[in-house]
């Protein structure tokens, strides 16, 4: 009786002193990797001026669009040229919504004087409520069709933020209410922090990690779990999705508003980040960046798009700081070429690069240079 007692539940005459301790093992360099550069990236505000911390807000603001864009074009296949119709709506919303109603300045423009940690969510959940009223379209659209009628957005949009100039200031765009958060106000006024004055760089640098943490484990999930797996299905083939009982309809408007909200997201950083919005920033422009941005990353990929993002985003910024010391490039109206046009030279090469001899994007490079230094014989899977 007491050998039975002694012995393991399902596993008869193995006593229970002679169970295995569980081996630990200790983190292996990729962990020590992302642990240094965690550490990096807290450590940063201490170093860096201005310039450059706003630059890296620029890129996580993109990173976050790129993200929602990719979810939609690179996950689902559905082309999509309206992604800076949702960043305004996103941007523009966080105005309104937390504008004191007065204007701010007494420039006399509309405001619900929400809180203003209130008012970015509900400009977040205004973005997806945009694409869920044109989600019915996007679920029945696909390929060229779509892209046309998500161009359509753009038009539309541009119009609205020229002409309704009581909500967006019209041409002069209006300022942004500074975010109200836990009681810290992200804005210009000098909090010291081990001997460093944070201003709202340093401070929205910090909620930018935040955000573009949150964002990228969300959609890794969702690529990873079963709803990645019916959008990867949708996007290779439709009618054999619809066949194995994906609801292809149901699951295209869905991803239109989760790609919407992401881009909201984006535009409520970006305008915070900007301190005043304006109408000539969300062009067709900026919706040919953001997919210029997966399409160089790598479509399908979350850290594809981050990759992307931050090369797209960070380029012109670079340029334009050191445009003295490069050849060709000079400052606006000097005669040589400007910053930002040569940046659109350069991204539009990548491109045309990436399509041709770089299938999969900056991420498939990585995952290529991963597996040689491993000695792993064969194609790399390429991480999403």
């Amino acid at each position: 009786m007491s050998d039975v007692l002694a012995t393991e539940k399902g596993t008869p005459g193995t006593p229970r002193t002679a169970r295995s301790a569980p081996v630990r093992r200790l983190p292996g360099p990729r962990a020590w990797v992302w642990a240094a550069l965690a550490v990096l990236l807290l450590a940063l505000p201490f170093y860096l001026d201005r310039f450059w911390l706003q630059a890296g807000l620029f890129a996580m603001a993109a990173a976050i669009g790129a993200i929602g864009i990719n979810l939609l074009t690179g996950a689902t296949g559905q082309l999509s040229m309206g992604h800076a119709f949702f960043l305004a709506v996103g941007a523009y919303g966080y105005c309104v919504l937390a504008g004191d109603g007065g204007g701010s300045g007494g420039d006399g423009l509309v405001g619900l004087g929400l809180p203003t940690w209130l008012a970015a969510v509900l400009a977040v959940l205004l973005a997806g409520a945009a694409g869920g009223l044109f989600s019915p379209i996007a679920g029945r659209l696909r390929g060229a069709y779509l892209g046309i009628a998500t161009l359509a957005l753009i038009f539309i949009g541009q119009h609205v933020l020229f002409n309704a100039q009581d909500l967006t200031g019209g041409f002069n765009g209006r300022d942004v209410p500074p975010l109200n958060l836990f009681g810290l106000t992200f804005d210009d006024s000098e909090l010291v922090v081990a001997a460093v004055p944070f201003g709202s760089a340093e401070k929205l640098w910090y909620l930018g990690l935040a955000l573009l943490l949150g964002g990228a484990l969300f959609a890794r999930g969702v690529l990873r779990g079963r709803p990645g797996r019916a959008m990867n299905a949708i996007r290779d083939h439709r009618i054999a999705a619809g066949v194995m009982g994906v609801p292809v309809a149901r699951y295209r408007a869905a991803v239109f508003v989760l790609s919407s909200m992401y881009a909201g997201l984006a535009g409520v950083l970006l305008a915070l980040v900007f301190q005043r919005t304006v109408p000539d920033y969300f062009g067709i422009t900026l919706s040919l960046e953001y997919l210029a941005m997966i399409v160089i990353g790598g479509l399908g990929s979350v850290s594809g798009a981050v990759a992307g993002a931050l090369f797209v985003s960070l380029l012109p910024q670079l340029l334009t700081r050191y445009s003295d010391a490069l050849p060709l490039v000079s400052a606006p109206g000097t005669g040589g070429i400007a910053p930002g046009e040569a940046s659109r030279y350069l991204y539009g090469a990548a491109v045309v690069a990436v399509v041709l001899f770089l299938p999969g994007g900056l991420v498939r490079v990585a995952a290529r240079l991963r597996s040689k230094l491993r000695h792993i014989p064969g194609d790399p899977v390429e991480e999403r």
